[in-house]
């Protein structure tokens, strides 16, 4: 086992872990599969093994999304310049640094080995290849048309992924912002407000009520810090495990829709996502209702799911997609109106590719307004705590000032 790190054809900083024989032969595999290495040492084979496979049987280690565009790109190569689809496909792994999508390529070419087709040996592997990944594939076997399927995934995923980044980077500084006010609450009601508490005691019963609440809230965290965390726990549990159930997704997918300002932005995400989606299925020659079913699969929403099942439903009656879209409420009447058009034309697929292109760019349009919008609120939430606090400091010492000063 060596460790290494390297850096990708795009220069991004690259490390992990490759077994073989010598560190020339783990630099071959590098090179081979895109990375420059810049230093290749051996590492500790059983701590490293043993840690490396408790981590992955948590689920760790899974590809990323960029690794799953690389690895459609390099099958659409190998597809499109005629390799036999095995040999192709053991070239992949054995170059491919990330070790579960190493051991799925493996197991796929043992089952192709066995006799079974590309599309079912891909679906041996749900949690790395989504159903919609393999319903493509299996139109493009059988079609014939394999390589166009693997070029459509890969730019799928490709723009799919900058989609979330672009999401991730911009709620990432309110989130920062938002715990930075809760650690600063929590410091100064447990280690600020106690020092002042003697002092505030010589007032008797002439203490405000800003700072009683906020002497009490303290005390209370001091003395029960135990009951606090337990119930945080508690809440965190219940809140899981209410998600996890059927009704408690819907609602909760449902609720991030309505949130204000990242509601909308994750709206339009998602629409983006089903626009591509469709389009992609659609130009690969998928049946519209295997598509929606697919789709509704592979939402990541419970409510847009629901809504893409009864626009499944109305499309089985024989309404054409964009009546049944108008139905079902979810896309506006500009959008509807592209969808007849593409009805109408024949050119349904590139008209959704429009849509999808027209909710990325309102994705970026509110990402680059986010800041702006978030900012009052983050302002009016931070004053608001520098005034309660202070008004609970501050009140206090201001009652015995004045008093002070009329005895005098």
């Amino acid at each position: 086992m060596f460790s290494y790190k390297g850096r990708s054809l795009r220069g991004e900083p690259v490390s992990g872990q490759l077994e073989g024989d010598t560190a020339e032969a783990v630099a071959s595999r590098l090179f081979n599969s895109g990375v420059t290495p810049i230093e290749i040492v051996a590492a500790k084979a059983a701590e490293s093994a043993d840690a490396g496979e408790f981590w992955r049987r948590l689920g760790g280690g899974k590809p990323k999304t960029s690794d799953l565009v690389m690895f459609s790109r390099q099958m659409y190569t190998i597809t499109k310049s005629g390799i036999p689809l095995l040999r192709g496909l053991k070239g992949l792994a054995e170059s491919t640094h990330n070790i579960v999508l190493r051991r799925a390529l493996e197991d796929i070419i043992s089952s192709l080995e066995s006799g079974r087709d590309l599309a079912s040996s891909f679906s041996r592997h749900p949690d790395i290849f989504a159903t919609l990944y393999v319903s493509i594939i299996r139109v493009g076997e059988s079609t014939g048309t394999l390589e166009n399927s693997f070029l459509r995934l890969s730019e799928y995923l490709s723009q799919d992924q900058d989609v979330q980044d672009k999401v991730r980077s911009a709620l990432r500084y309110p989130m920062i912002v938002m715990a930075a006010i809760a650690i600063a609450i929590g410091v100064i009601t447990v280690f600020v407000i106690p020092n002042f508490a003697p002092l505030f005691k010589v007032l008797g019963d002439d203490i405000p009520m800003p700072t009683r609440i906020i002497m009490g809230v303290s005390t209370f965290t001091q003395n029960y810090w135990w009951l606090v965390l337990g119930m945080l726990a508690g809440a965190y549990v219940w809140a899981k495990q209410y998600t996890s159930t059927e009704i408690g997704r819907y609602k909760w997918h449902r609720l991030k829709l309505r949130l204000p300002i990242v509601g909308k932005l994750t709206h339009e995400a998602i629409l983006a996502r089903v626009s591509r989606s469709l389009s992609i299925s659609l130009a690969a020659g998928m049946p519209m209702i295997q598509t929606l079913n697919v789709i509704a699969r592979s939402a990541g929403n419970d409510y847009m799911a629901e809504r893409v099942m009864r626009l499944r439903d109305a499309v089985e009656r024989g309404d054409p997609l964009s009546r049944a879209a108008a139905t079902v409420g979810m896309f506006p009447p500009l959008v509807l109106q592209m969808m007849a058009v593409g009805e109408e034309t024949g050119d349904l697929s590139e008209l959704l590719d429009e849509v999808a292109d027209f909710y990325e760019r309102e994705v970026d349009y509110s990402l680059k307004n986010l800041s702006a919008a978030i900012e009052p609120i983050m302002v009016i939430a931070v004053g608001a705590v520098v005034l309660i606090l202070a008004l609970g400091v501050f009140l206090p010492m201001w009652n015995m000032i004045g008093k002070v000063g009329g005895g005098h």
